[in-house]
């Protein structure tokens, strides 16, 4: 019996407090805002008469949460491997105050001083598009922002460092899928509402 191969639906969490003032939001675990939660709450109607497979969510407060609020908190597995990318040094931090030490920092090709390289971010990510592709069905993931970017780079062969030009605002969808009968895996819709 041949998989069915079926398309993969990312879901950035909702807003946090961090995300609002541009801070690096690895492994602190923080809650969605009360407007993170009102967007959570309207991917219902985004996602509802989708059939899903497979639902996973990164174990982070602000996943879960915009998964329960979503309608999928009971049929979710926990995936480690989902988890943000470890910032080290730069958690909490933001771009601005980086630059100030280090002005070519770029998270995408130099990864984190006491956090996750972008070899190791790569390795974690590979692991997941692995078990993506051996899925038969549609698959739903909730995480985080610059973890689903990289992601979505090495779903299509390319590098993390595509990651930089994939924009991916909070509580938006994004749709990895097949091309040609299954033989090449795409992009269908980036950032969407």
């Amino acid at each position: 019996m041949t998989a069915s191969r079926g398309d993969v639906y990312l879901v950035r969490h909702g807003e946090t407090a961090w995300s609002i003032t541009g801070q690096h939001t690895g492994l602190t675990d923080l809650a969605l805002t009360s407007r993170g939660e009102e967007d959570a709450r309207a991917l219902v109607p985004r996602l509802e008469g989708l059939k899903f497979d497979h639902v996973l969510s990164s174990p982070l407060r602000r996943a879960l949460r915009t998964c329960e609020l979503a309608g999928f908190a009971g049929v979710a597995t926990f995936d480690r491997d989902l988890l943000e990318w470890d910032y080290g040094h730069y958690e909490g931090r933001t771009l601005t105050e980086i630059h100030r030490e280090r002005p070519e920092w770029e998270l995408f090709r130099d990864g984190c001083p006491g956090g996750e390289s972008v070899l190791q971010i790569t390795e974690r990510v590979d692991r997941v598009v692995s078990r993506l592709r051996a899925l038969d069905g549609n698959v739903l993931i909730f995480s985080s922002g610059h973890v689903l970017r990289v992601l979505s780079a090495r779903w299509i062969y390319d590098s993390a460092a595509l990651g930089r030009r994939l924009v991916l605002d909070p509580a938006r969808v994004c749709v990895l899928g097949y091309d040609h009968d299954g033989t090449d895996s795409v992009i269908r819709l980036w950032n969407g509402r």
